[in-house]
């Protein structure tokens, strides 16, 4: 089974609680606070294992989450870190943000990484709130609550060579020639139902890796057939291999390139600017020769002709291929400061809270109020009181005011309910 595609949540581990305690041992004379801080919660990493070809792994676990942190301990000591989850992936896989569409990381290299989604910090203890004014502060945080991402994971395929064609021009037949790969070859199109991978060695030695890419058709690039699935593998190749059918069995020679590459330029203007050599297959039939010659007056570039059921004249296509490949640099679809400042573009925008009124209760929103509440643990007025303070500095107060917020007005954060009090 081979899936290029799969939408999966994302929930990192939330950091463990900070503890409240202190240290009460006899001889000890005004011990202080002894709570210790939270571990970290479970990052969920991406990371590539070159052994796998398929994202076939995504069908069955669309939602993945993170352990949270130990929680701090009295006596000083630490909750462990949660161990993070690593997710193994193919050379290739894009993951993108569901709802932004921005991209989070282009997985190229064996053993590359990603943090996708990131874990919770631990929330600290009361030692750690301790100073010369407080020395014996009566409050601890609770751990920060681990990143949720829904996100898009994506394979493009990492090959040097990816052949296009119309269906049953003969792609499947030379990759099975040219290489170990045994697709399914059948004559009615749409035999092939996903890409085929086949490492070719040229006879000077050279290496390189080709796809056969599913037949395209007209209209392709806007949804008709099953091309639209797979011209995003086309954007990862370092050369097009466009394989036509010269006999004129069943389509015009030269009208099936010009669709082909009307599609191409329709998925990705950027497609045509790559390498592509022309390649006239089942030149065994009886009237190839004399379309070759029509189709030669037309496009003015070198035609290389073979039969793939013969093995005919293969060889000089591997050969030429091996020479473009090597002249032609590694390169990424996405650099990685491009993905940086994607990345950090959502969160310079984003603001630290928004006040709406329901009825007769002011409701605050907001990314960061609502962590800062979930990691307070109100259940002391020293706390309490730290939380109202963190809540002016951030400029509630001034901003309930101006929208015209009153004394014993109702404030609502998250389940949260408290009075309004100038």
């Amino acid at each position: 089974m081979f899936v290029d595609e799969a939408i999966v949540e994302l929930y990192a581990g939330d950091g463990g609680d900070g503890c409240m305690a202190f240290r009460r041992e006899k001889y000890v004379a005004m011990g202080g606070p002894f709570g210790g801080n939270g571990g970290k919660g479970a990052d969920i990493i991406f990371k590539v294992d070159q052994g796998l070809n398929t994202l076939v792994d995504f069908k069955y676990k669309k939602i993945i989450k993170g352990n949270s942190g130990e929680n701090g301990l009295g006596k000083g000591k630490h909750g462990k870190n949660a161990e993070d989850i690593v997710i193994p992936v193919p050379e290739g896989t894009i993951i993108t943000d569901f709802d932004t569409g921005l991209v989070i990381a282009d997985l190229t290299k064996n053993n590359e990484e990603a943090v996708i989604a990131k874990g919770g910090r631990g929330g600290r203890g009361n030692m750690a709130f301790a100073t010369q004014n407080n020395p014996a502060p009566k409050y601890a945080e609770n751990g920060e609550p681990g990143e949720f991402r829904k996100v898009k994971v994506e394979l493009k395929l990492m090959a040097d060579v990816g052949l296009v064609g119309m269906p049953s021009v003969g792609k499947s037949t030379i990759i099975s020639k040219v290489s170990a790969s045994k697709p399914k070859i059948a004559d009615y199109p749409f035999t092939t139902l996903k890409p085929n991978l086949g490492v070719v060695k040229a006879q000077n030695g050279y290496s390189f890796v080709i796809a056969d890419l599913p037949g395209l058709i007209e209209g392709a690039s806007l949804g008709s057939g099953l091309g639209h699935k797979f011209l995003k593998h086309v954007e990862r190749t370092k050369v097009i291999a466009h394989v036509i059918d010269m006999s004129g069995y069943t389509n015009d020679p030269y009208n099936d390139y010009i669709v082909i590459n009307k599609e191409l330029e329709n998925f990705n203007k950027n497609l045509l600017t790559k390498k592509q050599i022309i390649i006239a297959n089942k030149m065994d039939m009886p009237k190839s020769k004399e379309n070759l010659e029509k189709f030669k007056e037309k496009v003015k570039q070198p035609v290389y002709e073979i039969s793939a059921i013969n093995g005919e004249g293969l060889d000089k296509v591997i050969s030429k291929l091996a020479d473009i490949l090597k002249d032609i640099p590694k390169t990424k679809l996405y650099e990685d400061t491009d993905l940086e400042n994607h990345v950090l573009y959502k969160f310079k925008e984003e603001k630290p809270y928004e006040i709406i009124k329901e009825n007769e209760t002011w409701i605050i929103k907001g990314d960061k109020i609502e962590k800062l509440f979930k990691m307070s643990r109100l259940d002391t007025d020293e706390a309490i009181l730290r939380f109202s303070n963190k809540l002016r500095k951030m400029g509630v107060d001034d901003k309930l005011k101006e929208k015209g917020a009153k004394e014993g007005d109702i404030i609502k954060i998250l389940d949260f309910e408290f009075e309004f009090k100038e």
